[in-house]
């Protein structure tokens, strides 16, 4: 394929953040399902299966270190970048074209618009992923932090702040695992497009067809020189 039909969609950085990412989630949804079901005869079976709880539960921290560093490696990629390449780049942020592209998604959808709305740099549903991150990462990365270390935390929050901690990381865990397995996965990587896999996770780049399929509107500014 000749490199004018192929765009750089993610750079090396951005591919090993998401790796790290999205690694650890299968580690925390395997190793932490089975605390907050351990009366599931899955969940005995899994625990077995990794030697007994002690060793489950050492792994399942092991997992949520390895996605805090994922994230804090993201920050500094925020920070740095801009810095080091010169390069400012908004295009993640909301827009008001985004709430105008979820409407004219559906009347698609339902079959009450020809065509569907012409995405930028990134789409609605590619947004919506991103940031639901940063809330995940509060929630749970917080009040894991919280369990994880609890006598630092209770000098400076009431104790049933940390009990608080319990109900709200095995919850926001529920929601994260269902958006990732029902609507990322689906959106990414199960949806006719992609299926069985999208390759730019792996690969960062985009083919031509690809970017005039999913971002007419960034080739447009990219081969206008914009």
């Amino acid at each position: 394929m000749d490199n004018k039909d192929v765009f750089q969609r993610f750079d090396l950085h951005q591919r090993i953040q998401h790796i790290g990412m999205f690694s650890s989630f299968f580690v925390l949804t395997i190793t932490g399902l089975p605390i907050k079901f351990e009366q599931n005869s899955v969940s005995v079976w899994i625990v077995a299966l990794f030697g007994g709880f002690d060793n489950l539960f050492t792994v399942h921290l092991v997992g949520g270190a390895v996605m805090l560093l994922a994230f804090v490696y993201h920050l500094f990629y925020l920070g740095l970048y801009p810095l080091l390449t010169k390069k400012t780049s908004w295009a993640i942020l909301p827009k008001g074209k985004d709430f105008v592209d979820v409407v004219q998604d559906v009347l698609y959808l339902i079959g009450l618009r020809k065509d569907p709305p012409k995405f930028d740099r990134y789409t609605y549903k590619e947004k919506f992923d991103y940031w639901a991150v940063f809330w995940g990462m509060a929630i749970m990365g917080g009040s894991g932090l919280m369990m994880w270390f609890p006598e630092i935390f209770t000098q400076y929050m009431p104790r049933w702040v940390i009990d608080s901690a319990r109900y709200a990381h095995t919850d926001e865990a529920i929601l994260a695992i269902s958006a990732i397995f029902i609507w990322h996965f689906f959106n990414s990587h199960f949806s006719p497009r992609f299926f069985p896999m999208n390759h730019v996770w792996y690969k960062g780049t985009m083919s031509r067809e690809e970017m005039e399929e999913d971002h007419p509107l960034e080739l447009e500014r990219l081969e206008s020189g914009k």
